[in-house]
């Protein structure tokens, strides 16, 4: 009971330093992108909190399952941390002991960026979101392989009940239930949310020791790579990606949450491709965008979400990328990062609670 009393309230400290560090190094314009990136980081951590408290109620899970998810989730804080407070007085101590100066290297950087084509940098930049779709989807797959081959079933890779919001209802109205709903869900939900929780706190790290005059990280060099000099006044596309898919992978089953990581990297890159490389008809409202690569993204979104939720959802989720993609950054300006995995989302447990919507899966019917 002390281990999971002290944990809890440093979790919960965590949590309120990271809510007011966001504030603190948001860029002020960026109005829409801040409230939506707050808010998200806000709802996920207050669940956390919320959820750690009703599972130490419940006897069979309190032995064993509060202190893994204690584990789990206060590893990674613990780890940037200790990578914050390692880098910072290792480069300190380069800097006053050997008397180098990191800034040359950072203009090396940066001035190779600048020789790249705008296809090139765009490439790189929306790359490691398609290897991490790529990545994550292998790993269901054959997961899903050798579950079948020694159960016969899909056990833990596919969520007994998908209808999230009304499972949501059943926690709060009922207490008691929350450890039925939590093994409803499978053990790869909580796979997929694990990782992107991980990754959207190594990436707050990154962009709160880039704005920091006193701290560092390790990766601190990619923004040299991947932001020009407007993107560096507000947090770089990564970290509204991660945070983007840290609250679908909360609120959404594995299935559509591959679609909507599929539309976020595969779409995405897609899009901003065919627009550079073929894009001749510009949107009159927004002259950084063409029809060409619109039409392109939109089309690859709706075979994309075929295969993992059906025909009537990919239509949903296509008409939603159209609508998100022809209208961010302007005149909605707002980052697609954010836009595209929160408005799916919230699209999806509202329209699967009312209407009882079902999605299919194409890729399960091939075993």
């Amino acid at each position: 009971m002390e281990f999971y009393i002290i944990w809890y309230w440093i979790i919960i400290c965590y949590y309120f330093i990271i809510l007011f560090y966001y504030i603190h190094f948001s860029y002020r314009s960026d109005i829409l992108n801040n409230i939506f990136g707050l808010a998200s980081l806000f709802f996920i951590f207050i669940h956390i909190i919320l959820f750690l408290s009703i599972m130490n109620q419940e006897t069979m899970l309190r032995s064993f399952f509060v202190p893994l998810w204690i584990l789990i989730l206060g590893s990674p804080l613990i780890i940037v941390s200790l990578l914050i407070i390692t880098s910072t007085s290792v480069e300190n101590l380069i800097r006053k002991v050997f008397r180098k100066d990191f800034s040359k290297l950072s203009r090396k950087l940066e001035e190779k960026s600048d020789s790249w084509s705008k296809a090139k940098k765009d490439t790189i930049r929306k790359l490691n979101h398609v290897l991490i779709f790529i990545g994550l989807f292998l790993i269901w797959y054959i997961g899903l392989l050798v579950v079948y081959i020694y159960t016969g079933t899909s056990a833990g890779m596919v969520p007994e009940e998908n209808n999230m919001l009304l499972l949501y209802l059943r926690i709060i109205d009922e207490p008691n239930v929350i450890r039925e709903v939590l093994f409803l869900l499978g053990w790869f939900y909580y796979l997929l949310f694990f990782f992107f929780y991980s990754l959207c706190l190594f990436m707050i790290a990154n962009e709160f020791t880039r704005k920091s005059r006193f701290c560092s990280f390790p990766f601190n060099f990619f923004p040299k790579l991947y932001l020009s000099g407007e993107e560096k006044k507000n947090y770089g596309t990564y970290l509204y990606f991660a945070i983007g898919q840290m609250f679908a992978a909360f609120i959404c089953p594995p299935m559509v949450l591959f679609a909507i990581l599929g539309i976020s990297s595969i779409s995405d890159l897609m899009t901003s491709q065919i627009g550079i490389r073929l894009g001749k008809k510009h949107i009159f409202w927004n002259q950084n965008k063409t029809w060409e690569g619109t039409i392109a993204g939109t089309i690859t979104t709706f075979f994309l979400c075929f295969f993992f939720v059906g025909l009537l959802w990919s239509l949903i989720f296509t008409l939603l990328f159209l609508l998100f993609d022809i209208f961010t950054n302007k005149p909605i300006n707002l980052s697609d990062n954010l836009l595209i995995p929160i408005g799916c989302s919230l699209t999806y447990i509202f329209i699967r609670f009312i209407f009882d919507l079902n999605y299919y899966t194409i890729i399960l019917s091939w075993f």
